[in-house]
């Protein structure tokens, strides 16, 4: 009889373990082999057990045992249906790293969000100084640094947590089951969070008090009207690639998108709640009064769930394999946390 240290034993249970399930035999990784310690006695394997032992196990037991004898021989057999429910220890390990990654997404939505809402913000007050006598100048230079700053966040933030910066991207996101719902519960705060940091920041840059409540009102019919159109556009851009298999374009495409809505729609596209409440803080080109934001809120919350429908109409297919790759394909995150 063979002599094996436990480095021996775990390759000799791996290597018959696969070859008995290629083969699709029905002998077991340890039938024929007889594993003793250094004294001679036998440590593993069918021999260990008496046969009314080995008897008394049903043939399913015997096969989730790995075929060694009886299902002590390896450990417990797992559920038919279903994975066996790990030990304690490695729960406790598992639920460690899932709140290690998800804290470790709400810092990228948080810096994503903030450095957004700096880039939106800031850009409009520099846009103001620049050409204060031109209002369309002043539009063009806010769009355009709002598009590519907007590619570049998101590429930056996309492969950590799927770069959403967006409360509505995130709900819609979880309906399709690329996010779990305690998720993107967990997002949003952090959107809004970042949304605020980055108002005071792009204040602060240009030597203005760190909080100027805004006295631009917006809400009109027309403008309550443009917002729906913008973030139904916004989720059929993102989720259209995703469903197609264009996910690398997704930072380009929305930022090209987000550029194009700023002129084509009376609100300038905002398409965002946090946004929406960051911008309520800089009473400047990009700022919008407290009292136009709550109805921006509610009509980009309608065009979510218009999105939603048209994005099941369209695109079938969408599965939460695919929502988990909007913005371009990331880790899963999802798993840790579900």
């Amino acid at each position: 009889m063979a002599e094996l240290n436990d480095r021996d034993v775990r390759e000799v249970v791996r290597e018959r373990y696969a070859a008995a399930r290629t083969a699709g035999s029905g002998e077991g990784c340890c039938s024929g082999v007889s594993l003793t310690d250094a004294s001679g006695t036998e440590v593993f394997g069918n021999a260990v057990y008496a046969g009314a032992e080995v008897d008394g196990a049903t043939g399913d037991a015997l096969g989730a045992a790995l075929g060694c004898g009886v299902p002590t021989a390896v450990g417990r057999p797992a559920p038919r249906r279903g994975r066996a429910r790990p030990r304690a220890p490695e729960r406790a390990r598992r639920r460690r790293r899932g709140m290690s990654d998800l804290h470790r997404r709400l810092l990228a939505e948080f810096l994503g969000s903030m450095l957004l809402a700096a880039i939106v913000i800031g850009s409009g007050i520099a846009a103001a100084r620049l050409s204060p006598a031109d209002t369309g100048l002043q539009l063009l230079e806010n769009a355009a640094v709002t598009a590519t700053g907007l590619f570049a966040v998101i590429v930056m933030f996309s492969p950590i947590s799927g770069a959403h910066f967006n409360p509505v991207v995130s709900l819609v996101d979880a309906a399709f089951g690329g996010i779990s719902r305690r998720d993107a519960v967990a997002y949003i705060p952090a959107q809004v969070a970042g949304c605020v940091a980055g108002a005071v920041l792009a204040n602060a840059m240009f030597a203005q008090a760190a909080v100027s409540i805004a006295t631009t009102h917006r809400a009109t019919g027309a403008h309550l009207l443009a917002e729906v159109v913008a973030t139904v556009g916004l989720l059929l851009v993102i989720f259209s690639l995703a469903r197609t298999g264009r996910d690398a374009t997704a930072p380009a495409a929305v930022g090209a998108y987000i550029g194009a809505a700023y002129w084509f729609t009376s609100s300038t596209s905002f398409a965002n709640p946090a946004i929406t409440v960051g911008r309520m803080l800089s009473d400047s080109f990009a700022g919008i009064a407290p009292a136009s934001a709550p109805a921006y809120v509610a009509v980009q919350l309608v065009g979510a769930l218009v999105a939603v429908g048209l994005i099941r109409v369209l695109y079938p297919g969408v599965t939460p394999q695919t929502a988990a790759e909007i913005a371009i394909p990331h880790a899963e995150p999802a798993q840790a946390t579900a």
